[in-house]
């Protein structure tokens, strides 16, 4: 199986709201999300994309329109953290990313999992899709998800 990966990065704040140490305090990390596919090389004369399974530009598009910008600078908030949500809404203009679990890494490589798997179309017949998502929270802590 022939795969490729791209890597991005972003910055975000959450809170694990319920947690025993310090993480129930509003806190931030430098994200760094790995993107796998897995496909068929296009065979397609003539195409910007012929020997490639997909294009490493497009693949950085796609995620920054559906997860990296949206989710960059902004505080990754629990639907249920009321506390929380309240103050962010008492700042005018504040970016506020809410998702309906805990903001954990292991929910977020999830939530990220579905964002983007639904992002990445198989345009050529080859079998294109996301095969697997790691999100590290820091340098030495991550989730995986990968496809089955």
């Amino acid at each position: 199986m022939l795969t490729i990966t791209r890597k991005l990065e972003f910055d975000a704040g959450h809170r694990i709201p319920d947690h025993k140490s310090q993480c129930r305090n509003l806190h931030g990390h430098r994200y760094t999300l790995e993107i796998t596919l897995v496909g068929a090389v296009i065979e397609e004369e003539g195409s910007s994309d012929n020997g490639m399974i997909m294009d490493f530009s497009d693949i950085k598009a796609l995620a920054k329109q559906h997860l990296v910008d949206v989710w960059d600078h902004a505080f990754i908030v629990y639907e249920k953290d009321a506390t929380v949500r309240t103050f962010l809404e008492s700042i005018a203009g504040h970016k506020t990313v809410i998702i309906d679990r805990i903001p954990t890494v292991e929910n977020l490589a999830q939530t990220a999992f579905n964002i983007l798997d639904a992002a990445y179309q198989d345009r050529f017949g080859t079998g294109l899709h996301l095969q697997k998502l790691v999100l590290h929270e820091t340098p030495n802590c991550w989730a995986e998800i990968t496809r089955d």
